[in-house]
């Protein structure tokens, strides 16, 4: 019973670390990255799909991000969709592909990077905390119903704060690398 809450924790620590990884690659960090565009949500054909359903990104060079529909005549709606987004960029429409050149990043925005790195961060570490709650309260429920003795409720404590510590290692080794990415020139 206790190994099923610690694999389910796992999982939950696991998504978290993950869903931070994606984050960070979402960040504008002055260097160009499919990442930065394929998740814009793009009015296409009726419905809202993500912006790599319509179309291929690529990236030409460390400044240019590079969006080819594979139907022309989605170009107007992805162009919409990267005016409309939180990105601030203006895009270059030539007909056949859409041309995002990324400005040069000053010192005030990579230091607000930073922070916003930082911040990340620290939501990941709060989710692991309350993914770590979930898990003992789940395990003090079985020990108030019997199914798990008191020496299994401690030892299962043990184990679930070794990959609390674990995780939140992970958490803090991505913050240190994304934030020198984001203070590198």
């Amino acid at each position: 019973m206790t190994d099923d809450i610690l694999k389910a924790a796992e999982a939950d620590f696991q998504k978290v670390l993950d869903h931070l990884h994606t984050e960070y690659s979402r960040l504008q960090i002055g260097r160009a990255s499919p990442t930065l565009v394929e998740g814009l949500m793009v009015d296409a054909y009726g419905t809202k799909q993500p912006l790599k359903a319509v179309a291929s990104v690529s990236v030409p060079d460390a400044k240019t991000v590079q969006i080819q529909p594979w139907d022309r005549g989605q170009l107007q709606a992805i162009e919409k969709a990267i005016v409309n987004s939180d990105l601030n960029l203006a895009p270059s429409n030539d007909g056949i592909v859409i041309r995002l050149n990324l400005p040069p990043m000053t010192e005030e925005r990579r230091k607000d990077l930073s922070k916003i790195v930082t911040r990340m961060a620290e939501d990941a570490r709060i989710s692991i905390r309350h993914s770590r709650q979930k898990a003992l309260d789940g395990v003090k429920e079985l020990a108030k119903k019997e199914e798990a003795t008191e020496d299994q409720v401690k030892g299962f404590e043990k184990k679930l704060q070794e990959r609390v510590d674990h995780y939140n290692m992970e958490i803090e080794k991505s913050s240190k690398t994304k934030e020198n990415d984001v203070l590198t020139v």
